[in-house]
């Protein structure tokens, strides 16, 4: 006999967890109880938005569910946030939300939730566990679901009277997902053998270092251009001639250009969204009709938006790894993806910004000195596009940031990927507003031994926001301007180490110290005020 938290504990433990993140509630003191002395790592975070986002980027970097355990009511709203970005960046994810008992349903009783009406839209799956003695048909149902298909979070509300109820039943073995086999792929070659103006479009989740490398290898010895959806620029490495930008928010005109004058697009994992397409405006699912050849796991994914010519039901590092095995004869476009690369390469020339410490210096410093495995994280805002524009990522696996667009994302990220790949530099790049949503989980890293590397992009404001404050309600500031606390001051109140940089010549010796430093380190820019994006500043915007 076991408490349903034993045996919800033995059950994670079977299916190879081996880590989670919490914030503790009564309402799952059982399922606590079981992780005592399960050696299953538990990570205690301060709120449960971030410690959602810590699992999620967790499964980003190994592959396999993220696993989080909230408390009922508020606890499963802050953890939303989380549950939305996996959502939309097809993460897997499991997230066990305790739940009032049985027997006082309907009644709003404390914090109660009906949580299939609260997370019936936001995850793959949502379901309630009322007998103990089915919580191992539950959960290998829940991981099941959350990596099948395209992958995703899922809900299990738990009970507490259910949970530490006794029961006699047997374990379930870890659960085995079945991979959609690659099917012949000799139409897709036919298509590309036709096409003048093709571009592969590569995106989604489920990539692998080898998956990268057979993508890169295989577009390069056929000179295709390979361009990348928003925050999935570690699929390939940028360095490499079949690279040429991503598509994101602010992107590179010409690419976009490219983009829409394409006759055959390859889309590789990615859904081609709205960030993808700009905003369906570059392409119009209404009016345009691009031929798509479209590789995606999820079937339900697939002529939902775009009509494919050639839609395939697969992973698509599997497609990718596929294609570089054969031994194709295909015209080859190489002129035209040295063309797009010259175009990259121009576009991440840097434009000077305003003032004494420069973003746009602050990147092309990381990217020289860094090593090719360092971890980077950054949550929303104007700061982020001077990363995803001028960082260039070598390897797959060192960038974890939200397709949701989600704020406060990139610290809990850092810490996350800190925890498990320690020794690694993680750097988390932040905004003013993005790093105070979260920077409370500086205790966290803390207790926990986590050191990421905070680089806080200050500049008093929201800055995306005012961007388009000023593009539409010129000279009318309202509710964009932020107080900021002394952020280096409060990294040493937390425990950790703490340097701000007012001129460009500081940032280099404070990078060098941050990650010599061995704990959680935050380095302050203070930035002009006049500085807003990459391609423009405040007055500009005025002029």
């Amino acid at each position: 006999m076991r408490h349903g938290g034993q045996i919800l504990t033995d059950q994670l433990h079977l299916q190879g967890v081996r880590r989670v993140f919490s914030v503790p509630g009564e309402s799952f003191l059982a399922a606590l109880d079981g992780l005592y002395d399960s050696g299953i790592r538990n990570i205690v975070c301060r709120q449960e938005g971030g410690a959602a986002m810590m699992a999620e980027a967790t499964a980003k970097l190994t592959g396999e569910p993220g696993v989080v355990f909230v408390t009922r009511g508020p606890g499963a709203t802050n953890a939303s946030a989380g549950l939305h970005i996996a959502m939309q960046d097809s993460t897997p994810l499991v997230c066990f939300v305790g739940q009032i008992a049985r027997g006082h349903r309907d009644r709003e009783a404390f914090q109660e939730v009906d949580y299939r009406a609260l997370f019936g839209g936001l995850v793959k799956w949502v379901a309630e566990v009322d007998q103990t003695e089915r919580l191992p048909e539950y959960i290998a149902r829940a991981f099941s679901v959350a990596r099948s298909g395209r992958p995703g979070p899922v809900v299990l509300a738990l009970p507490e009277d259910m949970l530490s109820a006794m029961a006699d039943v047997p374990n379930r073995p870890a659960v085995v997902v079945p991979t959609p086999a690659v099917p012949d792929l000799e139409d897709l070659v036919e298509r590309l053998r036709a096409a003048k103006r093709p571009l592969v479009v590569v995106g989604g989740s489920q990539w692998s270092p080898a998956a990268g490398d057979c993508l890169q290898d295989w577009a390069e010895r056929h000179g295709l251009p390979v361009a990348v959806a928003f925050r999935r620029q570690d699929r390939i490495d940028n360095r490499s001639a079949s690279y040429v930008g991503d598509l994101n928010v602010g992107p590179n005109p010409r690419l976009m250009a490219r983009l829409k004058e394409a006759d055959l697009i390859l889309a590789l994992g990615t859904r081609l969204g709205d960030i993808a397409t700009g905003g369906y405006e570059v392409l119009d699912p209404v009016r345009d009709r691009p031929a798509i050849i479209h590789v995606h796991p999820g079937a339900d994914e697939l002529n939902r938006v775009w009509t494919a010519v050639d839609p395939i039901v697969a992973r698509a590092p599997d497609v990718a790894m596929a294609l570089f095995a054969r031994d194709d004869d295909l015209p080859g476009w190489h002129a035209q993806q040295a063309e797009a690369r010259a175009e990259y390469e121009a576009w991440i020339t840097p434009k000077p910004t305003p003032g004494a410490v420069k973003l746009e210096q602050v990147i092309a410093h990381l990217d020289r000195v860094l090593p090719e495995d360092a971890i980077l994280t950054n949550g929303a805002g104007n700061y982020a596009a001077f990363l995803h524009r001028y960082y260039r990522w070598k390897r797959f696996g060192t960038q974890l940031a939200p397709t949701s667009g989600s704020m406060g994302y990139g610290f809990p990220a850092a810490v996350a990927a800190s925890i498990h790949a320690p020794g690694r530099a993680v750097i988390c790049l932040a905004g003013d507003g993005c790093f105070q949503m979260t920077c409370n989980e500086m205790s966290t890293a803390i207790q926990h031994g986590a050191t990421p590397v905070v680089i806080v992009a200050n500049n008093g404001r929201y800055g995306t926001i005012r961007m388009h404050q000023e593009r539409h309600y010129p000279g009318r500031v309202s509710g964009t301007e932020l107080v900021n606390p002394d952020f280096a001051a409060l990294a040493r109140a937390y425990g950790g180490q703490g340097w701000v940089v007012e001129t460009q010549a500081n940032f280099a010796p404070a990078l060098e110290a941050a990650l010599a430093c061995g704990t959680l380190a935050v380095i302050e820019l203070k930035l002009d005020p006049d500085m807003l994006s990459t391609g423009t500043s405040l007055s500009e915007m005025r002029t």
